[in-house]
């Protein structure tokens, strides 16, 4: 073997470790991408309320559109908090 050589086995014999760790990463990254492209079924989880008589259907969903619409108006009220401490800020800067 000529130097060349050495030198190119001892550098493949440094750096395979991470590469073929970083290869399992790409291929698992793949993988975990093909997974998520199928989409979030959330009537799998919500089929449980299906067994329930009409009535009962319409306090749960009035439940849950409550909890997001009182969800999204505290984090609009969070936002506007933010917003007007950065305002007084800028003012006094």
């Amino acid at each position: 073997m000529d130097v060349k050589g050495v030198i190119h086995g001892f550098i493949d014999k440094i750096f395979t470790p991470p590469i073929t760790f970083l290869d399992l990463a790409i291929e698992k990254l793949r993988a975990v991408g093909t997974a998520t492209s199928q989409g979030l079924n959330i009537g799998q989880y919500f089929a449980i309320f299906g067994d329930l008589p009409g009535a009962w259907q319409l306090v749960v969903s009035s439940i849950l559109i409550s909890t997001v619409l009182l969800g999204s108006l505290l984090i609009f009220r969070s936002v506007m908090r933010m917003y007007y401490a950065v305002k007084e800020g800028v003012k006094w800067w």
